[in-house]
């Protein structure tokens, strides 16, 4: 555990990307206390990883104050999504449409 010095304003540390147990013990090292309101079961929360956070790393505040971390993005706010083309797919044409095809190169005109 890291002991900062006692001033009144602390930096937000970058907790984005960070376990909750991880998360946790860096902002008790750096002065400022962690809120998750998508977990209320927080202070048991151990292997989930930190996806967003409020204020944003680096951001001065006084010592004590509470940073704001989610673990979850949420229904409207993405994620990975579907990695597999789904219907409607795009209509076929292109240049085949445009062009005939061609014929035997090798044909024999008579």
């Amino acid at each position: 555990m890291r002991i900062t010095p006692k001033t009144p304003e602390v930096r937000v540390p970058r907790l984005v990307g960070l376990m909750a147990m991880d998360a946790r013990e860096t902002a008790e090292a750096r002065g400022v206390l962690l809120a998750a309101p998508d977990r209320p079961d927080f202070h048991r929360t151990v292997v989930d990883y930190v996806v967003r956070q409020f204020p944003q790393p680096g951001a001065e505040v006084p010592r004590g104050a509470v940073v704001t971390v989610w673990f979850d993005l949420g229904e409207a706010e993405g994620g990975a999504g579907v990695r597999e083309p789904r219907p409607p797919r795009p209509p076929s044409g292109g240049l085949r449409r445009e062009l005939d095809l061609p014929g035997d190169p090798f044909e024999v005109l008579r």
